[in-house]
Protein backbone atom coordinates (compact mmCIF):
# COMPACT_ATOMS: atom_id res chain seq x y z
CA UNK A 1 0.00 0.00 0.00
CA UNK A 2 1.22 3.49 -0.52
CA UNK A 3 2.06 5.34 2.34
CA UNK A 4 0.45 8.96 0.77
CA UNK A 5 -2.75 9.69 -0.22
CA UNK A 6 -3.06 12.53 -2.91
CA UNK A 7 -6.63 14.16 -3.23
CA UNK A 8 -7.39 16.37 -5.88
CA UNK A 9 -9.90 18.73 -7.01
CA UNK A 10 -10.54 18.56 -10.44
CA UNK A 11 -11.65 22.26 -12.26
CA UNK A 12 -10.50 23.16 -15.44
CA UNK A 13 -7.94 25.41 -14.55
CA UNK A 14 -6.95 25.74 -10.78
CA UNK A 15 -7.04 22.56 -9.38
CA UNK A 16 -6.19 21.89 -5.30
CA UNK A 17 -4.28 19.28 -3.90
CA UNK A 18 -4.13 17.54 -0.72
CA UNK A 19 -1.61 15.17 0.68
CA UNK A 20 -1.91 13.11 4.02
CA UNK A 21 -0.12 9.79 5.43
CA UNK A 22 -2.11 7.19 5.91
CA UNK A 23 -2.43 8.34 9.84
CA UNK A 24 -3.96 11.20 8.30
CA UNK A 25 -0.70 13.77 8.91
CA UNK A 26 -1.20 16.46 6.45
CA UNK A 27 1.97 16.96 4.13
CA UNK A 28 1.04 19.48 1.78
CA UNK A 29 -1.76 21.59 0.44
CA UNK A 30 -0.96 23.31 -2.85
CA UNK A 31 -3.31 25.19 -5.44
CA UNK A 32 -1.73 24.39 -8.86
CA UNK A 33 -2.67 25.61 -12.28
CA UNK A 34 -3.76 23.02 -15.02
CA UNK A 35 0.15 23.32 -16.73
CA UNK A 36 1.38 22.75 -13.16
CA UNK A 37 -0.07 19.94 -12.08
CA UNK A 38 1.14 17.16 -13.94
CA UNK A 39 4.95 18.63 -13.57
CA UNK A 40 3.89 18.54 -9.58
CA UNK A 41 2.35 15.18 -9.58
CA UNK A 42 5.32 13.70 -11.46
CA UNK A 43 8.02 14.89 -9.12
CA UNK A 44 5.56 13.19 -6.29
CA UNK A 45 6.73 9.41 -5.24
CA UNK A 46 4.62 6.94 -6.14
CA UNK A 47 1.24 7.68 -3.83
CA UNK A 48 -2.40 7.19 -3.68
CA UNK A 49 -4.23 9.51 -5.62
CA UNK A 50 -7.94 10.23 -5.25
CA UNK A 51 -10.00 11.86 -7.90
CA UNK A 52 -14.22 13.03 -7.57
CA UNK A 53 -16.08 10.62 -10.54
CA UNK A 54 -16.62 13.69 -12.49
CA UNK A 55 -15.51 15.78 -15.81
CA UNK A 56 -12.24 14.86 -16.88
CA UNK A 57 -11.37 12.23 -13.98
CA UNK A 58 -11.13 8.85 -16.66
CA UNK A 59 -8.65 11.27 -18.75
CA UNK A 60 -6.64 12.70 -15.45
CA UNK A 61 -6.77 8.84 -14.04
CA UNK A 62 -5.11 7.91 -17.39
CA UNK A 63 -2.50 10.23 -16.97
CA UNK A 64 -2.01 9.98 -13.21
CA UNK A 65 -1.68 5.87 -13.49
CA UNK A 66 1.24 6.53 -16.57
CA UNK A 67 3.61 8.39 -14.30
CA UNK A 68 3.23 5.49 -11.99
CA UNK A 69 0.32 6.48 -9.49
CA UNK A 70 -1.81 4.88 -7.89
CA UNK A 71 -5.73 6.16 -8.91
CA UNK A 72 -8.45 5.83 -7.56
CA UNK A 73 -12.34 7.77 -8.15
CA UNK A 74 -14.15 8.19 -6.02
CA UNK A 75 -18.46 9.59 -6.10
CA UNK A 76 -19.21 13.24 -5.17
CA UNK A 77 -22.14 12.03 -2.62
CA UNK A 78 -19.34 9.53 -0.60
CA UNK A 79 -16.99 12.84 -0.42
CA UNK A 80 -19.54 15.09 0.67
CA UNK A 81 -20.63 14.00 4.35
CA UNK A 82 -16.30 14.75 4.72
CA UNK A 83 -16.74 18.35 4.22
CA UNK A 84 -15.81 20.50 7.38
CA UNK A 85 -17.75 23.35 7.54
CA UNK A 86 -17.11 26.28 4.52
CA UNK A 87 -17.32 24.55 1.48
CA UNK A 88 -14.09 25.45 -0.98
CA UNK A 89 -11.55 23.67 -3.27
CA UNK A 90 -9.17 23.19 -0.37
CA UNK A 91 -12.18 21.69 2.22
CA UNK A 92 -12.75 19.33 -0.80
CA UNK A 93 -9.67 18.22 -1.58
CA UNK A 94 -8.87 17.14 2.10
CA UNK A 95 -12.87 15.67 2.17
CA UNK A 96 -11.73 13.23 -1.00
CA UNK A 97 -8.22 12.35 1.33
CA UNK A 98 -10.10 11.46 4.23
CA UNK A 99 -13.08 9.17 2.55
CA UNK A 100 -10.77 7.87 0.47
CA UNK A 101 -9.01 6.23 4.12
CA UNK A 102 -12.38 5.18 4.98
CA UNK A 103 -11.91 1.10 4.61
CA UNK A 104 -15.27 0.32 3.31
CA UNK A 105 -15.60 2.74 0.91
CA UNK A 106 -16.61 2.17 -2.70
CA UNK A 107 -14.79 3.76 -5.77
CA UNK A 108 -15.53 4.31 -9.60
CA UNK A 109 -13.52 1.86 -12.14
CA UNK A 110 -11.75 4.32 -14.09
CA UNK A 111 -12.59 3.88 -17.97
CA UNK A 112 -10.18 3.34 -21.07
CA UNK A 113 -10.01 5.59 -24.21
CA UNK A 114 -12.22 3.10 -26.01
CA UNK A 115 -14.83 2.93 -23.37
CA UNK A 116 -15.07 6.81 -23.35
CA UNK A 117 -15.16 6.89 -27.13
CA UNK A 118 -18.10 4.17 -27.33
CA UNK A 119 -19.27 6.39 -25.06
CA UNK A 120 -19.17 9.35 -27.19
CA UNK A 121 -20.76 7.68 -29.67
CA UNK A 122 -23.42 6.59 -27.79
CA UNK A 123 -24.17 9.95 -26.41
CA UNK A 124 -24.62 11.57 -29.49
CA UNK A 125 -26.78 9.29 -30.88
CA UNK A 126 -29.15 9.83 -27.99
CA UNK A 127 -28.81 13.33 -28.42
CA UNK A 128 -29.91 13.26 -31.81
CA UNK A 129 -33.15 11.15 -30.85
CA UNK A 130 -34.07 13.50 -28.45
CA UNK A 131 -33.84 16.56 -30.67
CA UNK A 132 -35.56 14.72 -33.48
CA UNK A 133 -38.39 13.99 -30.67
CA UNK A 134 -38.40 17.73 -30.05
CA UNK A 135 -38.97 18.60 -34.08
CA UNK A 136 -41.25 16.25 -34.43
CA UNK A 137 -43.29 17.31 -31.41
CA UNK A 138 -43.15 21.54 -32.63
CA UNK A 139 -44.71 19.87 -35.89
CA UNK A 140 -47.54 18.14 -34.16
CA UNK A 141 -48.13 21.27 -32.04
CA UNK A 142 -48.29 23.82 -34.87
CA UNK A 143 -50.81 20.65 -36.90
CA UNK A 144 -52.74 20.98 -33.57
CA UNK A 145 -53.61 24.61 -33.43
CA UNK A 146 -55.05 24.35 -37.02
CA UNK A 147 -57.07 21.90 -35.95
CA UNK A 148 -55.39 18.89 -36.92
CA UNK A 149 -54.62 16.04 -34.45
CA UNK A 150 -51.28 13.98 -35.10
CA UNK A 151 -50.62 10.78 -32.82
CA UNK A 152 -47.25 10.84 -30.82
CA UNK A 153 -44.25 9.01 -32.48
CA UNK A 154 -41.67 9.08 -35.37
CA UNK A 155 -43.61 6.19 -36.87
CA UNK A 156 -46.48 9.16 -38.24
CA UNK A 157 -44.66 11.53 -40.30
CA UNK A 158 -45.82 9.49 -43.65
CA UNK A 159 -49.24 10.57 -42.51
CA UNK A 160 -48.21 14.20 -41.51
CA UNK A 161 -46.98 14.22 -44.94
CA UNK A 162 -50.25 13.28 -46.45
CA UNK A 163 -52.29 15.43 -44.30
CA UNK A 164 -50.62 18.81 -45.48
CA UNK A 165 -51.12 17.87 -49.12
CA UNK A 166 -54.78 17.73 -48.40
CA UNK A 167 -55.09 20.21 -45.65
CA UNK A 168 -56.25 23.79 -46.02
CA UNK A 169 -53.44 25.86 -44.11
CA UNK A 170 -51.86 29.30 -44.71
CA UNK A 171 -48.88 29.33 -46.62
CA UNK A 172 -46.92 30.63 -43.75
CA UNK A 173 -47.57 28.01 -41.93
CA UNK A 174 -47.38 25.34 -44.71
CA UNK A 175 -43.70 26.40 -45.51
CA UNK A 176 -43.00 26.09 -41.85
CA UNK A 177 -44.58 22.43 -41.65
CA UNK A 178 -42.41 21.66 -44.79
CA UNK A 179 -39.34 23.00 -43.33
CA UNK A 180 -39.65 21.18 -39.99
CA UNK A 181 -40.26 17.71 -41.95
CA UNK A 182 -36.83 19.06 -43.68
CA UNK A 183 -34.91 19.31 -40.64
CA UNK A 184 -36.69 15.70 -38.95
CA UNK A 185 -35.47 13.84 -42.25
CA UNK A 186 -31.94 14.76 -41.75
CA UNK A 187 -31.84 14.17 -38.11
CA UNK A 188 -33.45 10.78 -39.21
CA UNK A 189 -30.29 10.45 -41.44
CA UNK A 190 -27.51 11.30 -38.76
CA UNK A 191 -29.19 9.00 -36.59
CA UNK A 192 -29.22 6.08 -38.51
CA UNK A 193 -25.38 6.48 -39.63
CA UNK A 194 -24.67 6.26 -36.11
CA UNK A 195 -26.64 3.06 -35.51
CA UNK A 196 -25.38 1.48 -38.08
CA UNK A 197 -22.03 2.64 -36.88
CA UNK A 198 -23.29 1.19 -33.12
CA UNK A 199 -23.92 -2.22 -34.95
CA UNK A 200 -20.69 -2.60 -36.42
CA UNK A 201 -19.08 -1.77 -33.64
CA UNK A 202 -21.56 -4.22 -31.69
CA UNK A 203 -20.10 -6.95 -34.19
CA UNK A 204 -15.89 -6.75 -33.31
CA UNK A 205 -15.90 -7.05 -29.68
CA UNK A 206 -16.25 -11.01 -28.56
CA UNK A 207 -18.25 -9.72 -25.44
CA UNK A 208 -21.01 -7.27 -27.23
CA UNK A 209 -21.64 -10.66 -29.60
CA UNK A 210 -21.97 -12.81 -26.47
CA UNK A 211 -25.01 -10.26 -25.04
CA UNK A 212 -26.50 -10.08 -28.11
CA UNK A 213 -27.46 -13.44 -27.29
CA UNK A 214 -29.75 -12.71 -25.06
CA UNK A 215 -33.23 -12.03 -25.74
CA UNK A 216 -34.09 -8.19 -25.73
CA UNK A 217 -30.44 -7.59 -25.49
CA UNK A 218 -29.24 -5.58 -28.66
CA UNK A 219 -26.54 -3.68 -30.24
CA UNK A 220 -27.22 -0.50 -28.65
CA UNK A 221 -27.70 -2.16 -25.01
CA UNK A 222 -24.51 -4.36 -25.53
CA UNK A 223 -22.50 -1.49 -26.49
CA UNK A 224 -23.92 0.78 -24.04
CA UNK A 225 -22.34 -1.86 -20.94
CA UNK A 226 -19.39 -2.20 -22.95
CA UNK A 227 -19.01 1.88 -22.44
CA UNK A 228 -20.14 2.68 -19.44
CA UNK A 229 -20.25 -0.32 -17.13
CA UNK A 230 -16.86 -1.44 -15.40
CA UNK A 231 -15.01 -4.82 -15.72
CA UNK A 232 -17.91 -7.13 -14.74
CA UNK A 233 -15.37 -9.38 -12.99
CA UNK A 234 -15.27 -6.23 -9.96
CA UNK A 235 -18.84 -7.61 -8.88
CA UNK A 236 -18.82 -10.67 -6.54
CA UNK A 237 -22.18 -11.87 -8.07
CA UNK A 238 -25.19 -10.56 -10.56
CA UNK A 239 -27.44 -9.77 -7.76
CA UNK A 240 -24.63 -6.96 -7.25
CA UNK A 241 -24.39 -6.13 -10.84
CA UNK A 242 -28.12 -5.63 -10.70
CA UNK A 243 -28.14 -3.36 -7.69
CA UNK A 244 -25.51 -1.15 -9.22
CA UNK A 245 -27.79 -0.55 -12.11
CA UNK A 246 -30.08 0.12 -9.32
CA UNK A 247 -32.81 -2.46 -10.34
CA UNK A 248 -33.44 -3.65 -7.17
CA UNK A 249 -36.21 -2.14 -4.45
CA UNK A 250 -35.05 1.11 -2.61
CA UNK A 251 -35.03 0.15 1.13
CA UNK A 252 -37.15 2.16 3.74
CA UNK A 253 -35.73 -0.81 6.93
CA UNK A 254 -35.91 0.36 10.61
CA UNK A 255 -36.57 -1.40 13.75
CA UNK A 256 -35.87 -4.63 12.38
CA UNK A 257 -38.68 -4.13 10.14
CA UNK A 258 -38.39 -4.33 5.81
CA UNK A 259 -39.99 -1.65 3.83
CA UNK A 260 -39.23 -1.84 0.36
CA UNK A 261 -39.96 0.59 -2.14
CA UNK A 262 -39.63 1.38 -5.69
CA UNK A 263 -36.37 0.77 -7.79
CA UNK A 264 -33.69 2.22 -6.45
CA UNK A 265 -32.32 3.85 -9.63
CA UNK A 266 -29.18 4.68 -8.24
CA UNK A 267 -26.61 3.26 -10.85
CA UNK A 268 -26.02 3.47 -14.65
CA UNK A 269 -29.41 5.34 -16.30
CA UNK A 270 -28.39 4.46 -20.12
CA UNK A 271 -28.24 0.30 -19.56
CA UNK A 272 -30.70 0.10 -17.02
CA UNK A 273 -33.44 2.32 -19.58
CA UNK A 274 -31.96 -0.24 -22.07
CA UNK A 275 -32.59 -3.38 -19.98
CA UNK A 276 -35.93 -2.33 -19.06
CA UNK A 277 -36.95 -1.44 -22.72
CA UNK A 278 -35.82 -4.97 -23.40
CA UNK A 279 -37.75 -6.66 -21.14
CA UNK A 280 -40.78 -4.85 -21.87
CA UNK A 281 -40.37 -6.14 -25.44
CA UNK A 282 -40.54 -9.33 -23.85
CA UNK A 283 -43.47 -8.81 -21.87
CA UNK A 284 -45.31 -7.67 -24.79
CA UNK A 285 -44.10 -10.41 -27.20
CA UNK A 286 -45.37 -12.85 -24.57
CA UNK A 287 -48.88 -11.01 -23.86
CA UNK A 288 -49.40 -11.91 -27.95
CA UNK A 289 -47.85 -15.09 -28.18
CA UNK A 290 -48.02 -17.04 -24.74
CA UNK A 291 -44.61 -18.16 -22.88
CA UNK A 292 -44.00 -21.44 -22.26
CA UNK A 293 -46.47 -22.65 -19.33
CA UNK A 294 -45.02 -23.01 -15.90
CA UNK A 295 -42.18 -20.79 -17.05
CA UNK A 296 -40.91 -17.64 -14.76
CA UNK A 297 -42.59 -15.43 -17.16
CA UNK A 298 -46.00 -17.14 -17.30
CA UNK A 299 -46.35 -17.46 -13.49
CA UNK A 300 -45.59 -13.59 -13.34
CA UNK A 301 -47.51 -12.36 -15.99
CA UNK A 302 -50.65 -14.29 -14.42
CA UNK A 303 -50.29 -12.21 -11.06
CA UNK A 304 -48.43 -9.32 -11.36
CA UNK A 305 -48.94 -6.04 -13.77
CA UNK A 306 -47.07 -5.86 -17.09
CA UNK A 307 -44.56 -3.02 -15.85
CA UNK A 308 -43.46 -4.74 -12.75
CA UNK A 309 -43.00 -8.02 -14.41
CA UNK A 310 -40.74 -6.05 -17.00
CA UNK A 311 -38.82 -4.86 -14.17
CA UNK A 312 -37.93 -7.89 -12.86
CA UNK A 313 -36.76 -9.25 -16.09
CA UNK A 314 -34.85 -6.62 -16.27
CA UNK A 315 -32.94 -7.63 -12.88
CA UNK A 316 -32.95 -10.96 -14.09
CA UNK A 317 -31.57 -10.04 -17.39
CA UNK A 318 -28.88 -8.10 -15.39
CA UNK A 319 -27.99 -10.95 -13.16
CA UNK A 320 -27.32 -13.07 -16.38
CA UNK A 321 -25.60 -10.73 -18.31
CA UNK A 322 -22.98 -10.76 -15.31
CA UNK A 323 -23.45 -14.54 -15.56
CA UNK A 324 -22.25 -14.65 -19.66
CA UNK A 325 -19.26 -12.33 -18.66
CA UNK A 326 -17.70 -13.67 -15.80
CA UNK A 327 -17.81 -17.61 -17.15
CA UNK A 328 -17.60 -16.13 -20.80
CA UNK A 329 -20.61 -18.24 -22.39
CA UNK A 330 -23.34 -17.59 -24.86
CA UNK A 331 -27.12 -17.18 -23.08
CA UNK A 332 -28.87 -20.52 -22.47
CA UNK A 333 -32.80 -20.27 -22.17
CA UNK A 334 -33.93 -21.48 -18.59
CA UNK A 335 -36.97 -23.13 -20.68
CA UNK A 336 -35.05 -25.25 -22.74
CA UNK A 337 -32.74 -25.97 -20.12
CA UNK A 338 -35.08 -26.99 -17.60
CA UNK A 339 -36.64 -29.06 -20.59
CA UNK A 340 -33.54 -31.12 -21.17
Amino acid sequence: MKDTVIGVDLAKNIFQVHGASRAGEVMFRKKLRRQQFMQFMATQPPALVVLEACGSAHYWARELAGAGHEVRLIAPQYVKPFVKRQKNDAADAEAIVIAARQPEMRFVEPRTEAQQARGVLFRARQRLVHQRTELVNALRAVLYEFGLVVPQGIAHIKRIEAMLDDAVLPDLVRQECLDLLQQISEQSVRIDARTKKIRMLAQESENTCRLQSMPGVGPLTALAIEAFAPDLQSFRRGRDFAAWLGLVPRQFSSGGKERLGKISKAGQADIRRLLIMGAMTLVNWASRKAPAPGSWLARMLARKPRMLVAIALANRMARAIWAMATKQEDYRDPALSVAA
